[in-house]
C-alpha cells in the first residue's frame, strides 16, 4: 500500500514513526495477549503428543519452527506414525497448509510499503499463520506504513520462537502432564481460530465458507475419512463461490 493511500489520520505518524527496533518490540509485545497465550497452551498439547509420538524433542522444535503451522505439524507426526513416504508426507502437510495461500495474499498488501523490499516479503510470509494473521490484520493498519515490516518481524518472529521453546520446555516435562490435560489445552486452538476468524471476517462470504466447512466435515468425515480436509475445503470452496456469484447477481439485479 503506497503511502498516498493512507486514510488522512495518519499522516501525522508519518512524518515521526520512530525507529524500526521501538516497532519491532512492539509487535513482540504482542506475546503477552490472550491469542498468543492460546497459542502457547495449544503447543504445549503439541508438546505431548509429538512426545507419546516418539518424536524427539529437536525434531519437534525444528517442526514448530520450520514449518510454523499446528494442524500441518499434527498432519506431519500422523504421517510419520501411519509409515508415509518423504514424498507423501510432504503433500499430505502442503495440502493441510494451502490455506496460507489466500491469506498471504490478503496480508502482504498491508503490510508492504512503497519501498519494501521484495525479499523482505518474502522472508516475513513464513510468519503468516492464523494467530499472527489475526493480531496483524487487527493492529497493522494503526502502525505507519514504513514501519509495517518491523512490527510483524517482532511479532511472528516472537511468536515462532516462543512457541519453539515451549514445545522444548515441555517435551521434558510431559511424563508429569496427564494425557487429558494435553488434549484439553490442544482443543484450546481450534475453538479460538473459530471465534477469531469469524469475528475478523470483513464479510458475510467468510462467515458462509466457515458454517459449511462445519457442516460439510462431518459428513465428509463419515464418507471418506482419508481425504476430509481436503474435499471439505474443495465442496465448502465451490459452495461459497456459488453463493458469492449469486450474490453479485442479485445484486446487479437489484
Amino acid at each position: 500500500m503506497a503511502d498516498s493511500a493512507l486514510p488522512s489520520h495518519l499522516p501525522e505518524r508519518e512524518e515521526d514513526p520512530g525507529s524500526h527496533l521501538k516497532w519491532f518490540l512492539s509487535g513482540a509485545a504482542m506475546i503477552r495477549t490472550i491469542p498468543a497465550l492460546i497459542l502457547m497452551t495449544a503447543h504445549v498439547g503439541f508438546a505431548g503428543l509429538a512426545s507419546q509420538s516418539g518424536v524427539t524433542v529437536g525434531e519437534a522444535m525444528f517442526m514448530v519452527a520450520a514449518i510454523w503451522a499446528l494442524p500441518a505439524n499434527i498432519v506431519l507426526i500422523g504421517a510419520i506414525g501411519a509409515g508415509y513416504s518423504i514424498l507423501g508426507a510432504a503433500v499430505a502437510v502442503a495440502l493441510s497448509s494451502i490455506r496460507f495461500v489466500p491469506m498471504v495474499a490478503a496480508f502482504v498488501p498491508e503490510m508492504r510499503g512503497a519501498k519494501t523490499r521484495k525479499i523482505v516479503l518474502l522472508f516475513l510470509s513464513h510468519f503468516i499463520a492464523v494467530t499472527a494473521w489475526v493480531l496483524g490484520m487487527e493492529h497493522l493498519r494503526n502502525v505507519p506504513v514504513k514501519m509495517r515490516t518491523a512490527y510483524f518481524a517482532g511479532l511472528g518472529m516472537t511468536l515462532t520462537t516462543a512457541n519453539t521453546l515451549v514445545v522444548g520446555l515441555v517435551y521434558y516435562l510431559s511424563t508429569d502432564f496427564p494425557p487429558l490435560v494435553f488434549a484439553a489445552l490442544f482443543f484450546l486452538t481450534p475453538m479460538y481460530f473459530l471465534a477469531s476468524l469469524w469475528g475478523s471476517a470483513r464479510d458475510r462470504t467468510v462467515h458462509v465458507a466457515m458454517v459449511l466447512g462445519l457442516l460439510l466435515f462431518p459428513l465428509i468425515h463419515h464418507i471418506a475419512p482419508a481425504y476430509d480436509l481436503l474435499l471439505t475445503g474443495l465442496a465448502g470452496g465451490a459452495a461459497t463461490m456459488a453463493y458469492l456469484h449469486w450474490t453479485k447477481a442479485r445484486g446487479r439485479a437489484s
